[in-house]
């Protein structure tokens, strides 16, 4: 039973088989090119995607739109204090804007960074730097057959050997992203954010945990970490944080807002280039490209992530959508993590060698056969990089109902049953920065 009940809903209709047709073809086989209303189900992305609550939507009636000095930044930075445990806060307008301005301030040219694993935007904001993204996943991240407690782990081994190959001095940033989103969203342990801080003290970088999921990897210590489990949800999510630097936040994933982000961090030096740099590309550094209810709502969907049963809810949820697949005998990754289930379309599809992007193609019948929308995280949207073509199925915020999930698992079994029929795709216009090119690149099938 959940905690919540509906106090408004949105209309969604399923377009005939025809019509999806149409649109996919018109969409260049990217769906990221399709518009909303030809969707029945979209599980693209959790970011900014949920649905808030009625106190989130009474905040926004509070919202001070001052250009400078606005008290709704005030209390984003008392939730930020209370909460994840950092006195500096820079809003942005949403992640990737975080990104933009911390990484802009500590990575130059010729530097390497270090992640368990780097998503897309993350990836490309150091590239933009001039600098080399390494990950440092731990054995059997991508491995399905290798089941673990934490998959999203720092191989703090493997980051240790590649500082020693490049010189630390070399090293300026490491970085843990929880819940590991390109790791198919496993969780990362108490444990191995003490150790990888430590890494980072012995090379004299910066500490960085890319924390829009912070809550989410605050269930999975609680329920799964020897010592944890009597513990509060909240202290352990500010515990995790405890031992960064600094952090990047989307505000869309584990903030409930549909807009917003920020960069935090202890040292005043680092706060004030960050606030220049914010200037710069966001705002003032009190709005930071945000309208004041945006600051007000995060503020807000801050302290309710953090709050149980809330979080139970969501995890139980995209488990629930992880055993309708299986049911449905799709091959995925398990355990499930915290916001998203990830399908093995290699597997699924393996008569489709992965330079014809067998994960690009699931994710065209899905949307062919129920106008499910989903997204490829694999050699399509990591070119060069050695994983599998997973393809990830996120589910929204307090958005979907069973019956929704249902729909995406017989779908996922429609498509399962006419998997011999799929050829493989081929990019026919991409942009030149090839670590966003799944965003807009356009693909037509492999000819027979």
């Amino acid at each position: 039973m959940r905690s919540y009940k509906a106090k408004a809903v949105e209309p969604i209709r399923l377009p005939d088989r025809d019509a999806r047709t149409e649109a996919l073809d018109a969409a260049g086989h990217n769906v990221f090119n399709l518009d909303s209303e030809d969707v029945y189900v979209d599980l693209l992305t959790d970011s900014g995607t949920g649905t808030m609550s009625d106190e989130q939507w009474a905040a926004l009636m509070r919202g001070d739109e001052a250009y400078a000095g606005s008290s709704s930044f005030s209390r984003l930075r008392s939730a930020v204090e209370d909460v994840m445990g950092f006195e500096h806060v820079v809003p942005t307008h949403q992640g990737r804007g975080a990104e933009n301005v911390l990484y802009g301030t500590l990575v130059e040219e010729g530097d390497v960074v270090l992640n368990n694993t780097h998503f897309d935007t993350t990836r490309a904001h150091v590239a933009n730097q001039g600098a080399e993204a390494v990950d440092c996943p731990v054995d059997g991240a991508w491995d399905r057959s290798v089941e673990g407690d934490f998959l999203g782990n720092f191989d703090v081994e493997k980051g240790r050997a590649v500082a020693e190959e490049v010189g630390a001095e070399n090293v300026p940033v490491v970085v843990t992203t929880i819940t590991n989103n390109s790791a198919a969203g496993q969780p990362v342990s108490l444990e191995n954010i003490r150790a990888t801080a430590n890494l980072a003290d012995e090379l004299d970088a910066w500490f960085v945990i890319d924390a829009c999921r912070f809550a989410e990897n605050a269930h999975f210590v609680q329920a799964r970490e020897s010592g944890q489990r009597d513990r509060s949800l909240a202290a352990i999510a500010r515990e995790q944080l405890s031992y960064a630097d600094a952090v990047t936040m989307s505000g869309k994933k584990d903030g409930l807002v549909n807009i917003g982000g920020f960069a935090a961090m202890r040292d005043d030096d680092l706060f004030e280039h960050a606030k220049q740099r914010a200037i710069l590309y966001e705002g003032f550094p009190t709005y930071g490209g945000l309208a004041g209810r945006d600051i007000e709502a995060m503020a807000v969907g801050l302290r309710e992530a953090v709050e149980p049963p809330y979080v139970d809810e969501r995890v139980e949820q995209v488990a629930t959508l992880g055993e309708l697949l299986s049911e449905a005998e799709i091959p995925i990754v398990t355990p499930t993590g915290g916001h998203a289930v990830y399908v093995d379309a290699g597997e699924l599809l393996p008569h489709i060698p992965t330079e014809e992007f067998p994960g690009q193609r699931l994710v065209c019948e899905l949307y062919r056969e129920g106008a499910v929308r989903s997204v490829e995280l694999g050699s399509f949207a990591f070119p060069g990089a050695d994983r599998p073509d997973y393809v990830r199925l996120a589910v929204p915020r307090r958005t979907y109902w069973r019956e929704h999930l249902e729909h995406v698992a017989e779908t996922a079994a429609a498509v399962r049953e006419k998997r011999e029929e799929y050829v493989g795709l081929e990019i026919v216009e991409e942009p030149p920065m090839k670590e966003l090119r799944h965003f807009s690149a356009r693909l037509e099938s492999v000819e027979e």
